[in-house]
């Protein structure tokens, strides 16, 4: 179980599965990933988006790309089929900027605090994913943040195609309908097939 508004790591070694359970439906999850081997070669979201013939949509059979090209994950399993993977995360400044908030909880800084676990620090960042977020794209290119359309007990399975270190932050977001304006807790299992 991982907390509302809480972060989780861990390396998931080749070949094992990462299930990311959405409990109680409409809670977006940021994502980040990394070859445990090389933390420089990170998830690269323009490289996935080019590749995959899904384009900016994240669905079963998207392979999850670094910069040098390694695939990382692959999706073989999702009961959502909304996720986002131009929207980035959430952070103290752009929760001023956009909502004239005070400091709350962001993914943002979910993620220097669980990155610095690994020797990582805020430079290692990147465009995330955001599993189980729903960004409509107009024709025009506007994008809006949410609602999310996911319903309680939905899942996405992700399997390591190298030995991976998978970095979320289960999204702390309350001045956008990303989480319904209520974060809640999420699962995270971790399995090898066939053990």
């Amino acid at each position: 179980m991982v907390a509302a508004r809480a972060p989780w790591s861990r390396t998931i070694e080749r070949g094992q599965m990462l299930r990311i359970v959405d409990l109680e439906g409409r809670q977006a999850v940021d994502f980040l990933c990394y070859n445990a081997h090389d933390p420089a070669d990170r998830y690269a979201a323009a490289d996935t988006m080019k590749i995959n013939p899904s384009g900016i949509f994240l669905t079963v059979g998207t392979v999850l790309y670094s910069v040098e090209i390694t695939p990382l994950f692959t999706i073989v399993a999702d009961s959502c089929g909304f996720h986002d993977t131009i929207g980035g995360c959430c952070s103290a400044p752009i929760n001023a900027f956009r909502y004239d908030a005070p400091y709350q909880p962001n993914c943002r800084d979910n993620f220097i605090a669980e990155l610095g676990k690994h020797g990582m620090g805020k430079e290692d960042i990147v465009a995330n994913i955001n599993f189980f977020m729903y960004v409509p794209v107009s024709e025009k290119g506007e994008m809006d943040m949410g609602p999310s359309l996911s319903k309680p007990g939905d899942y996405v399975d992700l399997r390591a195609e190298t030995d991976a270190l998978a970095v979320l932050s289960n999204c702390p977001q309350i001045n956008n309908p990303v989480n319904d304006y209520n974060p809640t807790p999420i699962r995270v299992v971790v399995w090898t097939p066939g053990a």
